[in-house]
């Protein structure tokens, strides 16, 4: 096993989160490592929105900038990999990467986003971030008034079904099967003349990612443009099983106000510990993450030569 140079920071996750942290990081004079696998959450999406100065650009576009401007700072290196194994040493952390390339740093900040778990319907995977879609806030008013449909079940089903009302009144809600929506959720549904379907999905029509319609297992099929869903998660790193790091009931990652995690010395910031999952959440979450790190460099140097501030 190759044991590569010591860092004070390490990123795991080179996108919009990590790069943020890195510029903020670099600026900061700090030596830093930036491990990423290539692979963001958002790759299929066409156009990125909400991200002010960035309103309609491709994320892939974005990115690119970014990284552009990242590494002008000559102390943020770049390794492209992918992190199998993270754990603590006494000086700090040991991330091994897939390849059994080590590398070690005092501190680490968790960029790596989440991994989205999609259902198994055919089509879905293919339309992911294109015309099935997360968040209204990023593509809500592209596919304004459009017809649309809500993958939902349970107590979430009314709650998606009021902010997705706001941009379209084409709207009617597709639980996959029997309905677990609670009986007054549904009255209200029906009232706003939000139908409730509860066939079981068999595919999703699409043209390269562009919705046709939803064929049911029944043969029936629904003429459709646009469908909302929200889909489990799961993080792309076992931070909770690798180092009991602490996790919500959302599965996110639990962060105190300076975005450290239950594990001294180990930051998370990005989609991983955010729910809003924007470009520009994200980016927000990273530079500030960076800034925090940077602070307690800065305490854990002044403590260890006897200084004090002021």
């Amino acid at each position: 096993m190759e044991h590569n140079q010591d860092y004070e920071v390490i990123i795991v996750g080179g996108s919009y989160a990590g790069l943020s942290a890195a510029l903020a990081l670099g600026r900061a004079l700090r030596r830093v490592l930036v491990i990423d696998a290539g692979a963001p959450c958002n790759r299929n999406t066409p156009q990125s929105h909400n991200f002010i100065t960035h309103d309609g650009t491709p994320p892939a576009v974005i990115g690119q900038i970014a990284r552009s401007q990242v590494w002008f700072y000559q102390t943020v290196q770049w390794k492209e990999g992918h992190v199998s194994a993270l754990a603590q040493t006494e000086a700090g952390f040991l991330a091994t990467l897939e390849s059994g390339e080590t590398f070690s740093a005092a501190k680490v900040l968790l960029a790596t986003g989440v991994k989205d778990l999609l259902p198994d319907i055919p089509g879905f995977a293919e339309s992911w971030g294109i015309s099935v879609l997360h968040c209204p806030y990023c593509h809500g008013y592209e596919v304004r008034g459009r017809n649309t449909a809500i993958l939902a079940n349970g107590a979430m089903a009314l709650e998606m079904a009021k902010l997705i009302r706001h941009w379209t009144g084409k709207l009617q809600l597709l639980t996959d099967g029997p309905s677990t929506i609670p009986e007054a959720d549904r009255a209200v549904l029906e009232t706003n003349g939000i139908k409730v379907t509860e066939k079981r999905i068999s595919r999703i029509e699409h043209q390269a990612g562009h919705l046709d319609g939803i064929v049911f297992d029944d043969g029936s099929r629904l003429a459709l443009e646009v469908m909302y869903a929200r889909v489990p998660l799961a993080q792309q790193l076992d931070v909770a099983g690798q180092l009991g790091c602490a996790l919500n009931p959302a599965g996110l990652i639990t962060v105190d106000d300076m975005r450290q995690t239950s594990v001294p010395g180990l930051y998370a910031a990005g989609d991983n510990s955010i729910q809003a999952r924007s470009v520009a959440a994200a980016a927000g979450a990273g530079n500030f993450a960076g800034a925090a790190i940077n602070r307690q460099l800065i305490e854990e140097h002044f403590l260890a030569t006897g200084r004090m501030d002021g």
